[in-house]
């Protein structure tokens, strides 16, 4: 039967099924075997030849025959699944029964009164023909039975995996009786053979993944909540001990994503010349793995319960050490131990992140990727859920193959509303990172790789390039990223007591933030903007405390703009100066530009950040919490050892008390737009502002409350001690080359001249019940608008996000 005869045979069946009023008895094999048995549609038929208008219509007017069509094809698979598809016929089968169910589940998750209906049990929908199971097999749920089908067919000997079996014998492998242990995909953790890669074998997988992950979108259809005991119950049986082949197939997804090279045997041009099958799995796999983990994910999840119910019993504490209701796939990932695994892992990842960056003198000859914000996704899961892992990422400057490109992204998305979820994921993994110590003596190694972006050049450490790009994208960001402006400052005052040697260029675009962030009418425009220049006076005092000595182009820089510190030191409060200020505030945008930032040409190759085409399309996100809910306070101890500190403790708490009471609504107050080259922007900005917010207004108590906490003293220190001696040689020796200032600098001390240096205080990341939910939207966001061939969610009645256009 010809391919086109074969379309039509199958929507005639769609029709009939559409037409018809009267129940059809599943007994009518005839009728149903249209949709599966002669037919070979690929997923892209099925999704045109079923229109989402008729699945409607027929779960609306005839509801008994949609169910019947999802037992029926369940019941293939089962069968299938069971016989282990020996012929060419049966996988054809189970192939037509997934595509159709791939296409049906989004509209029966998306109406509210079929959700329960694969939880429900079907009359002789169970397994009789198993031995293993006990006698309430008939009593299975429609749901266990599709994916406990999925995952023996993703183990199906000459369909899925390769067959073991010796030539001379006649009889097929058993598919209840094989161990899937010993069918791994790929080599990697936990599996040393490596199988011969058959196309056949990754479409199939790919599709019944593509299946899998549609199972799981139930979440979609359910309205953000803050609740994280709501569990998905799709995820939560596949990732039990029901599931026998959960180890196996963790395994596999794993290995298969970290042992992927795109660029393949370096062929310029070879992505072009046939297809990658194996990207395609590794997509599916990568967004499988980070759907399964996010389950409750062990920290977030606990934070979220403990709030929950304060008073949680031990034994609850000790059921939370797992992940949830023992997640399999969680559980496997925090237990990952050894370091030749872990090394696997990073290269992994550290690879398929490097891939897009890689430069060729061949224009787009070698594949790019397109997943990283699911491999950023899965990089942050394995940090949060198994520590030993985050300890081996940050022993060796392995570390930093993970912040290139991580950073080149944040740069690169700075000016496009559609990818804020990837900046927010980039900065919440420096900051998860630059809770530890090691991340920040990391960043001190000399940053030689030349990739282009669209930032000045300097020579320096991987500390500059850090400090460059967060300046670049606060004076250079789109609006929607100053929610984000006090965890990129956290993450350089994390750092800061480790930085042995900034660069001029880094010094520079330091003190430029501070002089933007210290005018009078940006203080007083909101409540929350002092914050920003607490962070940065302690990232001033950390480097002049503990790393002086490497550090004479910041104390240069100190110097140089010494007068914004005395500015600060004299900052008026009374009531007229106040005002005075916020009325003076529009002839002073123009003032605050680039311009007092010395701006040097981009690298060689770079693009300027773009914002996004119009039309693109784009998923909401959820606020994020503000960042003392997102961070706890550690003090580092003489011994290297960190304590953590109760909240009300130290003066430095004048940075953080109030400033994440909110979310990201509360924070968009802030006008930073005042770094921008264009006043027009900062104008509109600020009336803006002022038209809105009319609940709170400056007083002199408030700017009192937090003037006097002002940590000043060590850099008026310095500057008392040092400018007199600097402006001595200067007049002395004539001098008017910068050069020999910072010769005398560098050989300078301060010893015994300083106040008694403060603790060192980090901000570590902590879970919390907001950001488990900002994931959740995130993730699924990101799912949805990758799955686009087929489309499968598209123009469904999602909840969890909506689907918006620039």
């Amino acid at each position: 039967m010809g391919n086109t005869d074969s379309k039509l045979h199958f929507r005639k069946a769609v029709i009939q099924l559409t037409t018809k009023t009267q129940p059809v008895e599943a007994t009518d094999d005839a009728f149903w075997d249209q949709f599966w048995t002669d037919t070979a549609t690929s997923v892209q038929d099925v999704f045109a030849l079923v229109p989402a208008a008729e699945i409607r219509a027929v779960r609306e007017e005839s509801p008994s025959n949609l169910a019947t069509l999802c037992y029926k094809a369940v019941e293939k698979l089962v069968q299938a699944a069971d016989a282990g598809c020996p012929s060419e016929k049966e996988r054809q089968i189970v192939l037509n029964c997934t595509r159709l169910l791939t296409r049906i589940l989004p509209y029966i998750f998306e109406d509210a009164d079929w959700r329960g209906f694969f939880w429900s049990t079907v009359p002789g929908a169970g397994r009789a023909g198993r031995l293993d199971e006990g006698d309430d097999d008939e009593a299975r749920p429609l749901a266990e039975s599709l994916l406990m089908a999925i995952a023996d067919l993703l183990f199906c000997p000459d369909f899925t995996v390769q067959s073991h079996k010796k030539g001379g014998t006649a009889s097929a492998e058993d598919p209840q009786s094989i161990d899937s242990c010993e069918y791994i995909w790929e080599a990697g953790v936990g599996f040393a053979q490596s199988p011969p890669l058959s196309y056949i074998h990754d479409i199939n997988r790919t599709e019944l993944l593509k299946l899998l992950l549609t199972c799981f979108s139930e979440a979609m259809y359910l309205p953000p909540s803050a609740d994280s005991k709501i569990l998905n119950p799709w995820v939560t049986f596949f990732c039990s001990t029901d599931n026998r082949h959960a180890l196996p197939l963790f395994t596999s997804l794993l290995n298969v994503v970290c042992a992927y090279d795109p660029v393949g045997y370096g062929i310029p041009y070879n992505h072009l010349l046939f297809s990658d099958y194996r990207e395609q799995l590794v997509e599916q796999a990568v967004q499988i793995l980070i759907v399964t983990l996010e389950h409750e994910a062990g920290s977030a999840a606990n934070a979220g319960l403990q709030a929950l119910d304060p008073a949680g019993s031990p034994a609850d504490t000790e059921e939370q050490e797992h992940l949830g209701p023992d997640n399999l796939f969680g559980n496997y990932l925090s237990r990952i131990h050894r370091e030749e695994d872990f090394g696997f892992i990073l290269k992994g990842l550290a690879r398929l992140l490097n891939n897009p960056l890689v430069q060729t003198y061949l224009p787009h000859s070698t594949k790019k990727i397109q997943f990283h914000q699911e491999l950023f996704v899965l990089f942050w899961k394995l940090c949060d859920f198994n520590k030993k892992f985050l300890f081996f990422v940050l022993k060796s400057s392995d570390v930093l193959d993970m912040l290139v490109p991580i950073l080149f992204y944040l740069n690169d998305a700075r000016a496009d509303q559609s990818r804020v979820g990837l900046m927010h994921i980039g900065v919440f993994i420096l900051l998860l990172l630059s809770g530890e110590r090691n991340f920040g003596v990391r960043l001190n190694k000399p940053y030689t790789v030349r990739i282009p972006m669209d930032i000045p050049v300097f020579t320096g450490t991987h500390a500059d390039l850090l400090i460059v790009i967060f300046h670049k994208i606060i004076t250079s960001g789109h609006q929607r990223l100053q929610p984000l402006f006090d965890c990129l400052l956290t993450i350089i005052v994390n750092v800061s007591p480790y930085l042995k040697s900034l660069s001029m260029v880094a010094a520079n675009k330091l003190l430029h933030l501070l002089e933007a962030f210290t005018t009078y009418w940006f203080l007083f425009s909101s409540s929350q903007n002092h914050h920003l220049v607490f962070f940065l006076l302690e990232v001033f005092n950390n480097i002049i405390q503990y790393q002086f000595d490497g550090n004479c182009n910041l104390v240069y820089a100190i110097i140089r703009k010494r007068g914004i510190f005395h500015q600060l030191a004299n900052l008026p409060s009374d009531k007229a100066s106040i005002q005075k200020a916020l009325q003076r505030k529009k002839k002073s945008v123009a003032g605050i530009s680039r311009t007092s930032s010395t701006e040097t040409e981009s690298m060689e190759g770079s693009r300027p950040a773009a914002p996004a085409e119009p039309g693109t399309l784009k998923t909401s996100l959820e606020a994020t919490p503000g960042i003392d809910k997102l961070t706890e306070k550690s003090q580092v101890c003489e011994d290297g050892t960190m304590v953590t500190l109760q909240h009300t403790g130290s003066p430095q708490t004048a940075a953080d008390s109030g400033a994440g009471a909110s979310d990201t609504e509360s924070n968009s107050d802030r006008d930073k737009k005042v770094l921008h080259t264009k006043p027009e922007a900062a104008r509109s900005r600020l009336s803006s502002i002022s038209s809105t917010v009319t609940t709170w207004s400056p007083t002199p108590d408030w700017v009192l409350s937090w003037k006097t906490k002002l940590p000043l003293q060590t850099i008026m220190r310095l500057l008392q001690v040092l400018v007199p001696q600097v402006e001595k040689i200067c007049i002395d020796k004539g001098l008017t080359d910068e050069s020999e200032i910072l010769k005398f600098l560098q050989h300078g001390t301060l010893v015994g001249l300083l106040p008694v240096p403060h603790p060192i205080l980090i901000r570590k990341y902590q879970a919390n019940a907001g950001t488990a939910m900002w994931f959740r939207t995130y993730m699924w966001g990101v799912i949805y608008l990758r799955n686009v061939d087929p489309p499968i969610w598209y123009d469904t009645d999602v909840r969890l996000f909506e689907i918006q256009r620039i």
